[in-house]
This record gives C-alpha cells, structure tokens and sequence, in this order.
C-alpha cells in the first residue's frame, strides 16, 4: 500500500510546493511529486522549468531546472497497463489506481542564493545540494527573470551530465524568453552566450536557437 509523503501544514497551504526531494547528488536531484488533494495525477512540471530547494546546513537557496519527468508504479513489481477507461471511469471505478502511480522529476542544479538578505545569486554549483525530504517550489516569474539576467547558468548546464542539454538550453531560454515577454535584446545575449560556448559550432547553434519561439 502506497505510503503518503510527510506534508507538513505549513508547507502544503504554499501553491508552488510541488514536491519533495528524494534523491541529491551535487549536480541534480530527484524530486516526488506531492500527491493531489482529489483523484487525480500530479501535474508534471514542464521540461525546462524553474525549481528551488533548500541546504539546511548552509541556507542556501538551491535553483535548477527539470531535465526529465517520469511517471511510474511505486514499486518495481507491478507494471502500468492500459485499461481503455477514461479518467472519469477510472476516478468512478478504479480510485486505486492514483495511488498506486508516483510522478517524479530529475533537476539539475545551475546556481544558488545565500540566505543573507540582498546576496546575490551565485550561477555555479553550490557546496551541497538540497537534503532528502526537502520541500521543492516551483520559482516565480520575478525569480527567474533576476536570476537570468545574466547568463553563466548556460555554462553549468552545458556540462550537466546525462541530460538532453541542446534540448534542455533551447527549453530554458524559451521559457525565459516568453516569461521576459519577448525581449528580442536579452534573446540576443543569449544567443552571443551560446555561441562563445559552442566554440563556433554553428550547426549545433543553429538546431539550438531554432527551437527557441514565442
């Protein structure tokens, strides 16, 4: 039987609060979805969206994005399979099926803020990365615009390991892009950034950028 993740009062009235880490390493985390109030699937967060988490040994303020999204059984025994029934018919007749599904994201750590008020945001891997059992929230719009303000975070995910990083990098500079409301100069400073980065490697630019649209 599928044990509920501990949510704490405080914490579940938050409307970001969208997760819990599971897994740390120092360049990503895994994080379970929290289970929603009705029968109903967790929302999987958008590859290349915003996340923050926490290390409570230092207070840092942990950002990242999602690279990878899964939803699975809970254990390794029972396997989904297809049923032909509609949510609807599911949530009517089968109502243990939600419990028995986990959603999970993969997040890979590009900065981090110190908790002294008005530090700025460092975009470079920070001494830990969040604990097991840390909450995750999703980052507001207002967030994520100050922090790309500059563009180092590029870098960080260029050397991330094992994630779609072409993919990823087109994600994040668009999701920044529509956030900034189309703001044709910071795309351009995006775009100088990539390619200082890629050494002149203007094939792989050019597959880059042409996923980047309003």
């Amino acid at each position: 039987m599928r044990l509920p993740l501990p949510q704490f009062s405080a914490h579940a009235k938050q409307p970001n609060h969208i997760a819990e880490v599971v897994e740390t390493a120092t360049t990503e985390f895994l994080a379970q979805c929290l289970e929603p109030d009705t029968l109903s699937f967790p929302v999987m967060p958008p590859f290349g969206s915003w996340v923050k988490s926490w290390d409570d040994e230092s207070g840092n303020q942990i950002y990242g994005v999602v690279y990878h999204a899964t939803t699975s059984p809970i254990d390794s025994v029972h396997r989904a399979r297809a049923l032909g029934m509609s949510l609807d018919d599911l949530r009517e007749q089968q109502p243990q099926i939600f419990a028995m599904l986990k959603t999970e994201f993969r997040v890979a750590i590009v900065g981090f803020q110190p908790p002294k008020r008005g530090a700025v945001a460092y975009q470079h891997l920070p001494p830990r990365p969040p604990q097991v059992h840390q909450a995750v929230y999703r980052c507001d719009s207002d967030e994520v615009m100050a922090f790309t303000e500059q563009l180092d975070f590029l870098r960080t995910l260029m050397d991330m390991p094992g994630a779609p990083v072409d993919g990823l990098i087109a994600a994040v500079i668009r999701h920044c892009y529509q956030l900034r409301k189309l703001d044709r100069d910071w795309l351009v400073q995006a775009g100088r950034t990539l390619s200082v980065l890629l050494k002149d490697d203007y094939d792989r630019l050019r597959v880059i950028l042409g996923q980047i649209h309003p």
